[in-house]
């Protein structure tokens, strides 16, 4: 049988970091290329203990069907902390818990995007979100990122001549892939910019709990007076990430149709789990547990820079330093075929991604890479890091 797929996805592909893993899994291989958080991180015991409490005592509940908004006493716990932590959420938002943050880019494209409108992104940028948009046949104009953030010339021209721009997408802190943190200048302006064009903005957060070093930076949501601002954010990196847990704070005409769309996609996202986070936040001192998160990835974050400083940088392979995060953008020098490079580095038992997997025109010339230092060991970091020098130093 021919099998006829629809137009929305007949030119979609696999995940290029997704495909990287079937490399990954040989236990050969020094994996540099996942995003997972470190296996230490997640507070297993506290998981199993208050998952026994619940189905004991409170079975049903958390094997029932539920509310698509998402578990009351969740939803309250995190609109709460929003408001008093960071200032998120008005009287015209609301919040929804969604099946992971990755969840909220596919809801709010599908509610907000017609086919051929233009989504602006950061180039680079995360490419789960970029094939939610381009499943919804959305046209993604890449704006180039610098160490601050976007270029806001390019930005404003894009909101000047693009048709159709519903909303620009932005990972503020800690970018995926780049790392990069936007200043709190730039924040305003992209957030004048938008409200400037009548655009919305779609703020992913998924990192914004790990800051190693630096101040913190109010998110763009902190300041939308105007219902301008969609907040997206997650308990992957700060809980589990198989428990598939996010969140959105936005207007609620938008988050209506966001849960209208939710009920034709999994109905409601996983009660047990809502319930677990809800727990793990009221009855266990989650402050405490944000702080041993961030000693984590605090000593593995500068562990793998010290090796980047050592290895890469003395072969001309730069990179810009991280104040959190899970990931660090190496650049090969200019003349260096950076596919080859990654596939020499693969064949030498190290994974990485290609950075051309990041951008909005996967054609278009690049010369960097994604590295994540949260998954491996020390050793292995140090094995792989050190094989991909003595690898750019041949090259060179």
């Amino acid at each position: 049988m021919e099998y006829i797929v629809s137009d929305r996805v007949s030119t979609l592909k696999p995940s290029a970091i997704r495909e990287i893993f079937k490399y990954a899994a040989d236990p050969t291989v020094v994996s540099l290329s996942a995003g997972n958080p470190a296996p230490e991180a997640f507070p297993a015991k506290a998981i199993a203990d208050i998952s026994d409490k619940i189905l004991r005592e409170n079975p049903i509940a958390a094997l029932q069907y539920s509310f698509t908004e998402g578990y009351p006493p969740l939803r309250e716990t995190v609109k709460q902390r929003m408001k008093n932590e960071y200032n998120v959420g008005r009287d015209f938002d609301d919040l929804i818990i969604t099946s992971g943050a990755q969840q909220v880019m596919d809801l709010l494209t599908k509610s907000m995007v017609n086919e051929g409108d233009t989504v602006i992104c950061e180039a680079p940028s995360f490419i789960g979100s970029l094939n939610s948009f381009r499943s919804y046949n959305a046209r993604l104009c890449g704006i180039p990122l610098e160490s601050d953030g976007m270029n806001l010339e390019a930005l404003e021209s894009a909101l000047k001549n693009e048709k159709n721009v519903r909303f620009i997408y932005i990972i503020c802190n800690f970018q995926n892939p780049s790392g990069v943190t936007t200043s709190l200048e730039k924040r305003k302006a992209i957030y004048e910019l938008a409200k400037k064009y009548g655009v919305m903005i779609l703020e992913d957060d998924p990192y914004g709990e790990l800051r190693i070093s630096g101040e913190n930076v109010p998110p763009i949501k902190s300041f939308d007076e105007d219902g301008i601002v969609v907040y997206a954010g997650s308990f992957s990196k700060v809980l589990s990430p198989g428990m598939r847990l996010g969140y959105v704070v936005a207007p609620k005409p938008v988050v209506q149709k966001m849960v209208v769309c939710k009920q034709g996609e999994d109905v409601h996202t996983n009660v047990w789990a809502q319930m677990v986070a809800h727990k793990f936040m009221t009855e266990y001192d989650f402050k405490a547990h944000l702080k041993g998160l961030r000693e984590i990835y605090r000593k593995k974050a500068n562990f793998c820079m010290n090796l980047l400083d050592k290895y890469l940088v003395p072969n001309k392979i730069s990179y810009q330093r991280i104040e959190g995060g899970l990931f660090i953008w190496c650049r090969l020098p200019e003349g260096v075929d950076m596919p080859d490079f990654c596939k020499q580095a693969v064949l030498r038992k190290v994974c990485v991604v290609p950075g051309n997997a990041f951008l909005t025109d996967e054609s278009e010339q690049c010369s960097s890479f994604r590295i994540n230092f949260s998954t491996p060991t020390d050793e292995q970091l140090e094995k792989g890091i050190k094989i991909l020098g003595e690898l750019a130093k041949e090259i060179l």
